[in-house]
């Protein structure tokens, strides 16, 4: 066996990373907080879980949590975004 053995053999989920990153960045610059609170929360919740995930090299886990803030960051901006129109906020 090789010392140079990996820890996990999943592999590093940059791209999720990247992805929930910008997701969650549109989200809170779409003032989602204020707008879609439930949703933001989730978001947050699973992107911060995903970091230590990630610090932790459990990537397989991180990949999942960070696909799971993309799509929670993305309805939350969508939904903020519906909200400040209905509330003429735009």
């Amino acid at each position: 066996m090789s010392t140079s053995a990996c820890v996990t053999s999943a592999q590093v989920p940059l791209e999720e990373y990247t992805l929930a990153r910008a997701a969650y960045e549109a989200a809170k610059d779409a003032d989602a907080i204020r707008y879609a609170p439930s949703l933001w929360y989730t978001a947050e919740e699973n992107y911060r879980e995903a970091q230590r995930a990630f610090k932790e090299r459990r990537y397989g886990r991180a990949g999942d949590l960070f696909e799971d803030a993309r799509e929670a960051a993305e309805k939350a901006e969508n939904a903020a975004r519906i909200a400040r129109h209905q509330a003429g906020d735009s």
